[in-house]
């Protein structure tokens, strides 16, 4: 287990870089194997996922190399294997090898995906694209088994009940070299789809529509990668690091930032109070005066991501009256780092899946768990602000999403060590 150890309360000031989108990587990288030539992604994020993913791919025999931002795959020689449970329940994301498994070979044996506890996400949708495009899907010995028909898949008319980013990318990616057309109804809009799509199109994938709720996919006979793909920056990271600034920083100047991803989380910010200074690529968080609380509500893109609520909750804290409330609507049950920040002193608390925050002059350190990714990235920013020492358990969910998160902290100046737990 990985801990972070973290001695608060330092203002904090300088420059960060924002990696990779990790959203789009997590797809970009089982979309690789579609390639029947080798493929190199740049920008890629130094994260745990990142490592992960290519153990898996070295389980079908596809050769991968990452050094510095560049990572080398080579899917020539893939093997089509049952991928087994262990590895794929490190990850949700791990799930995209259904549709690019498909996709390839017409055939996907995945062990049950795994990932963050944020409450129900089932793959009912994915499940339902795949039937839709002519595969049969059974479950077998904690693995979904899904089988293209003897022709091949065939382009159908798919409309999802929500608009699911996970269905949405399986579907794509899946459906690119099925015959004839498909189209995708009530899709999602995320940039990293548009960010699949691009990669996919450059290979010679025919995608219309992404970034819209309609997609439309002509099928081709095979992709062939052709120049490196670079991978859109990551706004999660970004909000994160926005959120931080306006807590704890005195100057903080956030690189390889597109504004646009962020609309919506920016306005609540500067709602807020928070005073941002936008640049060509970067945004620099000036020091805040008093804040004010604001009601947050989750909800699908282009509205405000339910991966911000979370790095958002300390910065509610430092508001200085009222209450704010924070209403999660695509994962209502995304609270479990609620009782972490009570431990660190806050005054916060959940009523009916709504988190209710008041203003808490002081945290203090604590020792608390990283349950996920993003709730570990509240405990982070909470921790920089508090007095004392805090120690994150399950650090490793940070390092899933956060990249190089021990470096780009210490160099605004931050106390920040992590290590394995036996050595702490």
């Amino acid at each position: 287990m990985k801990q972070m150890i973290i001695h608060g309360g330092k203002p904090l000031q300088g420059d960060v870089w924002i990696g990779g989108a990790k959203n789009s990587t997590v797809a970009l990288i089982p979309a690789s194997i579609l390639s029947r030539t080798p493929v190199t992604l740049e920008g890629v994020p130094r994260i745990a996922d990142v490592d992960n993913l290519m153990d898996l791919l070295a389980e079908m025999d596809v050769e991968s190399d990452f050094h510095e931002m560049t990572l080398r795959i080579n899917p020539v020689h893939i093997k089509m294997r049952p991928l087994p449970s262990g590895k794929i329940k490190s990850l949700r994301a791990s799930y995209y090898f259904m549709g690019a498994l498909l996709g390839r070979f017409g055939k996907a044996v995945v062990g049950f995906p795994g990932g963050d506890d944020i409450g129900p996400r089932p793959i009912d949708q994915h499940i339902k694209g795949f039937e839709a495009l002519g595969a049969s899907v059974k479950n077998e010995n904690d693995q979904i088994i899904i089988t293209a028909p003897a022709d091949g898949l065939h382009g159908a008319d798919i409309h999802l009940k929500m608009p699911s980013v996970g269905a949405t990318m399986n579907i794509i990616m899946a459906s690119v070299t099925a015959q004839g057309q498909t189209t995708i109804a009530n899709a999602a809009k995320e940039p990293e789809i548009i960010d699949l799509a691009t990669f996919l199109n450059n290979m010679g994938a025919v995608i219309r529509g992404a970034g819209t709720d309609s997609i439309r996919i002509e099928g081709v006979p095979q992709l062939r990668a052709q120049a490196p793909h670079t991978i859109i920056p990551d706004r999660i990271e970004a909000g994160t690091y926005i959120s931080l600034a306006g807590c704890i920083g005195n100057g903080i100047r956030i690189h390889n930032i597109i504004e646009e991803h962020l609309d919506s989380y920016l306005a609540k910010v500067e709602e807020m109070g928070v005073v941002i200074k936008a640049e060509e690529d970067s945004l620099y968080v000036y020091p805040a005066g008093e804040l004010k609380m604001v009601q947050v509500k989750t909800g699908a893109y282009p509205g405000f991501a339910t991966d911000l609520q979370q790095p958002l909750t300390p910065l509610l804290l430092t508001a200085k009256n009222g209450e704010g409330v924070v209403i999660d609507q695509i994962y209502p049950k995304r609270i479990g780092h609620i009782a972490e920040l009570q431990k660190m002193g806050a005054d916060i608390k959940v009523e009916d899946n709504i988190i209710l925050v008041h203003p808490t002059p002081k945290l203090h350190g604590a020792v608390v768990s990283a349950g996920e990714i993003r709730a570990g990235a509240c405990l982070m920013i909470s921790g920089l602000m508090a007095d004392g020492t805090t120690v994150i358990n399950n650090a490793g969910n940070i390092l899933r999403g956060y990249d190089r998160v021990q470096e780009k902290l210490r160099q605004l100046g931050a106390d920040v060590t992590i290590k394995d737990a036996e050595e702490a």
